[in-house]
């Protein structure tokens, strides 16, 4: 498989310094080589641009959208990317970076592609708006625009309107969601598995409950979006919202095994290693496990 690794430094999305170094301190890692040893080729493209925006002008743009320009910008930027990865028949692995840059992943994947499913794997469901957000973070908000809720800056980048349908939409592991969230999801008939039912299941009957609902919609394309809060707080130090109760290491990577080797996995996120928060590499030895365990299955 060719793989293209676009790096996306940025921290607007969180407005906590950290996740801006993942891109970096995985290349230091030999993330490439990693991936390149289970016989995948992988064309390292660098990082997307990410214009320089002065802590007092965030709310430049919008009361309770911080940095939304250059978020947006950069989003346009990576969805391009993301098109033209798919395009070339490659596989585009997005590293991050803090969340919001989903927003541009599955803006170019929908550009390229008419009917495909996101899985979303989150202690958060992302979905929030500048109207329901109590932090003004676009972290918290990409999938929500993706299925064209919220801020029509948002909900048109790239191209104008939805991105996602909701119904293809699958929250993984959310055990943190705002009551806007909450409303939105009774509403639009959601598809979320929270991690207490992950935990109580297990991985295995989830997934297996996703991708066959996803096949029997006849969708041969997974969009998987990976933050490393999925994972519980106790396991991941260097991440920069982690958040008690989620799913252990080994249940996430038989989740990744189980989606990489269904072989609908097309595209991937991979987000929210914060570097200044890590303690001795332990969340960044373990974002290269997890990329390791996740490329040998592809």
């Amino acid at each position: 498989m060719e793989i293209n690794m676009i790096g996306v430094p940025i921290f607007y999305g969180a407005d906590k310094r950290g996740p801006e170094f993942g891109p970096d301190k995985l290349r230091d890692k030999q993330l490439k080589t990693v991936i390149e040893k289970h016989n995948h080729k992988v064309f390292d493209l660098g990082n997307i641009h990410v214009p320089k925006i002065e802590e007092y002008n965030k709310y430049y743009s919008h009361d309770n959208l911080k940095y939304l320009e250059a978020i947006t910008e950069v989003n346009t930027n990576l969805a391009h990317s993301v098109y033209t990865s798919l395009k070339s028949g490659s596989f585009p692995l997005i590293v991050g970076g803090d969340h919001s840059v989903g927003l541009g992943s599955i803006s170019g994947v929908s550009r390229n592609t008419k009917e495909f499913a996101v899985v979303w794997m989150d202690a958060h469901g992302d979905i929030n708006t500048h109207e329901t957000s109590g932090s003004g973070n676009i972290h918290g908000m990409p999938l929500a625009k993706a299925m064209n809720v919220g801020h029509e800056e948002l909900t048109n980048i790239y191209f104008g309107g939805q991105k996602v349908k909701p119904e293809n939409v699958y929250i993984l592991g959310a055990r943190d969601l705002d009551e806007g969230e909450v409303a939105l999801i009774e509403r639009l008939n959601m598809n979320v598995y929270s991690a207490d039912v992950m935990n109580e299941r297990g991985s295995e009957a989830v997934i297996n409950d996703v991708l066959s609902d996803i096949r029997a919609k006849g969708i041969d394309y997974i969009h998987l979006s990976f933050d490393l809060d999925f994972i519980d707080a106790s396991a991941v130090p260097g991440t920069g919202t982690p958040v008690s109760g989620g799913v252990s290491v080994d249940d996430t990577k038989l989740a990744l095994k189980m989606l990489a080797t269904s072989k609908l996995v097309k595209s991937m996120d991979f987000v929210e290693l914060n570097v200044l928060l890590d303690k001795n590499d332990q969340t960044a030895n373990l974002s290269i496990n997890l990329l390791d365990w996740m490329f040998k299955h592809l």
